[in-house]
């Protein structure tokens, strides 16, 4: 997050026909659907959290066979918690049933060394709230990942973002104080007068909460960071119950005084990942630095989870196709535990940067391209829009569990890219199960007719095609798939 950039209005992508925001994913039925991760990784003796993501009408009844003796399930809330178990992989049946009817769904839980075995899925709050953030917003939004259904798909971490802290100056006097007390403990700004009481608040529901800070001496924002207090501020997260860290470059240039070698560039973030591992939970780390020094070849070793591979694109959300195909070339990276991360989702309505938010600038096409890319990419996915604005549309993107799975699929592989010309491409994913997803994308102006062959999809004979947006079959197809694809649009399909 370049917070130097946010005085700026984002970029609106091309101007183009006027779209109609035609809601394709179906509603969830009255029939309890378990969704989400198959497969969760845990540290043996940690504390542990995961709430079922669940559709169906309420109430909804709760039940697991094959669950370790150090978890419990809680039958109504569907929220399994306790203590890590050990060493091992737990094969679990997760059933769910109501008055309508009952599904069953299979969970592994490898309990181990490695975290984040499916990419990590949440909401942000930066691109939505910036330097307005507060605690209410915060509880806000875990209260809407619940009650929007976004938890039901799968969505689990709560992130704050910069602008946290005290700062030394800053436009709002409730931001600005000591930056740390006298026992060097860095010091919350009036906004978030407890944030032990803000963690334990999302963990309540179920979910798990994120936080931020940087390795150089200020964040981006200009608020307190983490240089020469990484151990502290490691154990102070830890502390208060936090489940995941962005940890955010910025001014650390300063401290290296612009030197960019791989040994400055990995320093701070081996250091804090060491450190991050040594607390007693389970903290996923994200290391935010932009993609520098090719991050993608180093960012596990130095501890982490998923990385930035690129800028910032909030300003900039007309360079989403670009992003995303330059992402898609470090897919060798890709693997349960290692996630490449072109940035968060911002559709809906997203920041303006004077504590308000508007509609995102892409059309329909665009938003549901945009999603799809992330999930063929096996993206961290985080939406960071405006949690108390949803509507119907942005949450039929983002809540489409058949595109979901695709994302999270125990595989971990990012699509490779088939170029058919400067404008129409197609991805290919394999999935666990031997079947592919496959997007066919048009950055073209106009529609355009775009194949998948078989050589490409690299499967033989006569297969089943499903339109995963729409979550409907389109019948069986012999050599190849063509679609109409709108301008700036995506069909996504399953070929099996």
């Amino acid at each position: 997050m370049a917070f130097s950039a946010t005085l700026a209005n984002p970029s609106l992508a091309n101007d183009g026909p006027r779209e109609q925001a035609v809601v394709l994913t179906p509603k969830p039925g009255a029939v309890p659907r378990i969704n989400g991760p198959q497969i969760i990784g845990c540290r043996p003796g940690h504390p542990f959290l995961f709430r079922i993501p669940t559709t169906g009408r309420r109430p909804i009844r709760f039940s697991a066979n094959g669950l370790p003796a150090s978890l419990q399930l809680d039958s109504v809330k569907g929220i399994i918690a306790g203590t890590a178990p050990e060493r091992g992989i737990y094969k679990l049946t997760l059933r769910a049933k109501n008055e309508d009817g009952r599904c069953t769904r299979l969970l592994k839980i490898a309990s181990g060394e490695t975290l984040a075995l499916t990419p990590p899925m949440g909401w942000n709050h930066w691109y939505a709230h910036y330097d307005h953030i507060t605690d209410k917003l915060m509880r806000q939004a875990a209260d809407v990942m619940v009650s929007s259904g976004m938890a039901d798909a799968g969505y689990a971490y709560v992130d704050i973002d910069d602008c946290w802290m005290n700062a030394p100056k800053n436009n709002d006097p409730q931001r600005v104080g000591p930056l740390r007390d006298e026992r060097g403990n860095i010091i919350p700004n009036k906004y978030f007068p407890d944030m032990k009481g803000l963690a334990d608040y999302i963990h309540s529901k179920g979910l798990k909460a994120g936080i931020y800070t940087s390795p150089g001496p200020l964040t981006c924002g200009g608020f307190c960071g983490s240089y020469e207090h990484e151990a502290q501020d490691a154990r102070r997260f830890s502390d208060w119950g936090f489940d995941f860290l962005k940890y955010d470059w910025c001014s650390y240039d300063g401290v290296v005084k612009g030197d960019h070698s791989l040994a400055a560039l990995k320093k701070p973030y081996a250091l804090m990942g060491a450190l991050v591992r040594e607390q007693p939970r389970d903290i996923v780390f994200n290391l935010c630095q932009y993609g520098m020094g090719n991050v993608w070849e180093w960012g596990a070793e130095a501890g982490g989870h998923c990385w930035r591979t690129a800028g910032d694109l909030g300003m900039e959300l007309n360079r989403f196709f670009p992003v995303a195909l330059r992402n898609a070339e470090h897919r060798a990276y890709s693997k349960p535990g290692s996630w490449n991360d072109p940035d968060y989702i911002q559709i809906g309505y997203i920041g303006d940067n004077r504590g308000g938010t508007t509609p995102c600038p892409l059309t329909p096409n665009e938003q549901y391209a945009f999603m799809s890319l992330w999930c063929l990419m096996a993206s961290p996915l985080f939406y960071s829009g405006d949690m108390g604005r949803l509507d119907e549309f942005t949450l039929n993107v983002l809540c489409n569990p058949e595109v979901i799975d695709v994302d999270q699929d125990p595989l971990g592989e990012s699509a490779r890219v088939i170029r058919r010309s400067d404008e129409c491409f197609v991805m290919v994913k394999d999935l666990e199960d031997g079947s592919k997803a496959v997007g066919l994308f048009n950055r073209g102006e106009m529609p355009a007719t775009v194949t998948a062959t078989w050589q490409d999809v690299e499967v033989n004979g006569r297969k089943r095609v499903r339109d995963l947006w729409r979550e409907k079959d389109l019948g069986r197809f012999s050599g190849e798939f063509s679609a109409n694809v709108g301008r700036h649009g995506c069909v996504l399909v399953r070929i099996q």
